[in-house]
């Protein structure tokens, strides 16, 4: 049992680093990306912020299913649901926000959560070494990345020959993505004019006030990073949009999950339409987010999910917010892995996860 119980220690740490080098939320950064984001002004009033409310909290005595949620962009699209009565056909929902990675999954080894929503290739090392014990119940987020710059030159991954880029992360999507995409394109990652040095040393939140300061000049970023740098500085600019170039190389329409909504293999099989009801929820909470985002933005502030109002607001219209459900989902997800095996095949447990880890 001991045993048993370090390794699945071990699996959930290699699943927190991987999953903090993804999304850029993890404890350290998301605190700095508070302080960059909190410079902002926000243009609400208290008076604005307290009259954008969902409906009232169900109030009555339903068990509850617990979800998890980091603070940060994957948060953005359920704080509509955080104030509202949220009726799963008998249960409710009680959220619990998390500021870091390794907390949020933590929690959800315990038995403490039912859902989260985390990167895909974690969610595949969990189901592949824990023998299966979470399921994906639909991609919630797209890829939402992009190089920015203020230099004019740049408007393809030609233009970036001999220069250094910067890329938010190292071992998760930013950099095996763009890695991928410039292999596409026969352009080599090494320094000199041949190729472009690939620079990982810098946090998400950091490559912030350094592209601003002019310490770098070259990042590839995701949401909302790109939306933060561009509100402090009209010079700055989206030069590449990653998914654009995605799709040039895969097929129109197609793009790369970013975010999964990740369901304990035991409420999947013993309360699927538990499961279904909070997708439903989450859909809604998604369509009045997307159709409200400076609404959304002061929500999100309001319930203290890491973010600032305007920075919200100037991000949802780029941040690739979707759902699909997880069977129809499962070639890009699958895709997406196998990108990720290309570079290093146990950041997803070795293997594509089986059938049986797409909830239906």
């Amino acid at each position: 049992m001991k045993k048993l119980c370090l390794n699945i220690v071990c699996i959930f740490t290699a699943a927190v680093l991987l999953c903090s080098c993804v999304s850029a939320n993890g404890k350290k950064d998301n605190q700095e990306n508070e302080q960059n984001s909190s410079s902002i002004d926000v243009s609400e009033s208290d008076d604005e912020i307290e009259q954008v409310q969902a409906a009232p909290a169900d109030e009555s005595n339903l068990p509850s299913v617990n979800a998890g949620v980091l603070s940060g962009s994957s948060a953005i699209p359920v704080a509509y649901m955080f104030g509202s009565a949220t009726d799963l056909g008998g249960k409710t929902v009680s959220f619990k926000k998390f500021t870091s990675a390794s907390e949020l999954l933590q929690e959800m080894i315990n038995g403490g959560i039912d859902i989260c929503f985390m990167p895909a290739a974690s969610a595949a090392k969990i189901y592949n070494t824990s023998g299966g014990a979470v399921v994906c119940a639909g991609v919630c987020g797209n890829g939402n990345l992009s190089l920015i710059t203020r230099d004019d030159s740049i408007n393809n991954f030609s233009d970036l020959l001999g220069k250094k880029v910067y890329v938010s992360g190292k071992g998760g999507v930013s950099e095996y993505v763009f890695r991928w995409l410039l292999e596409k394109n026969s352009i080599p990652t090494e320094s000199g004019d041949g190729g472009v040095l690939l620079d990982y040393s810098v946090s998400a939140a950091n490559i912030v006030p350094q592209l601003l300061s002019g310490k770098i000049q070259y990042a590839v970023v995701p949401e909302p990073f790109a939306s933060v740098i561009m509100i402090k500085s009209r010079d700055m600019r989206a030069a590449i949009n990653l998914q654009d170039e995605f799709a040039a190389v895969e097929g129109e329409g197609t793009s790369y999950p970013l975010t999964l909504i990740v369901v304990s293999t035991r409420l999947a099989e013993s309360e699927p339409e538990t499961v279904r009801a909070f997708i439903n929820a989450y859909r809604q909470s998604l369509a009045w987010t997307s159709a409200n985002p400076q609404r959304a933005g002061v929500l999100v502030q309001k319930n203290a999910l890491g973010l600032m109002a305007p920075v919200v607001a100037a991000a949802i219209p780029k941040s690739n917010f979707v759902y699909e459900n997880a069977v129809s989902a499962r070639p890009g997800i699958e895709k997406l892995l196998e990108i990720f095996m290309q570079f290093d095949s146990d950041s997803i447990g070795g293997k594509l996860p089986a059938a049986d880890f797409y909830f239906e």
